[in-house]
């Protein structure tokens, strides 16, 4: 199975560290389940309130092109805010065969 890592920090409260400790869970998650992750997308400084989000927006259009199966976020707020935007993205990337999983929270198929 192939995948990438979508992490994101929004605030001053955030730094870079948290983008790190993002992405080094989601690489043992992956590492754990066998999983080749092929690209990191991420956005610093970025609320998961807005759709402005350039990373995240590119890692949504990329998944059309069929190259990974999986985005490995850390958690769920790392992907959306609310149940809305996280079921139409979803929605939208398993029409690309993609599916979004937590490497830190069990996330529902609905």
């Amino acid at each position: 199975m192939k995948a990438v890592i979508y992490a994101r920090y929004s605030s001053d409260n955030q730094r870079e560290e948290s983008i790190e400790g993002q992405i080094r869970e989601c690489t043992a998650f992956a590492e754990k389940n066998g999983i080749t992750i092929l690209r990191h997308y991420i956005d610093r400084a970025f609320s998961a309130k807005t759709d402005n989000r350039p990373e995240f927006q590119n890692m949504i259009k990329d998944s059309s092109k069929r190259l990974f199966d999986m985005i490995i976020v850390w958690k769920l707020d790392r992907f959306a805010r609310n149940r809305y935007d996280s079921a139409r993205y979803k929605a939208a990337l398993k029409k690309n065969g993609v599916k979004v999983v937590s490497a830190t929270e069990v996330i529902s198929d609905g």
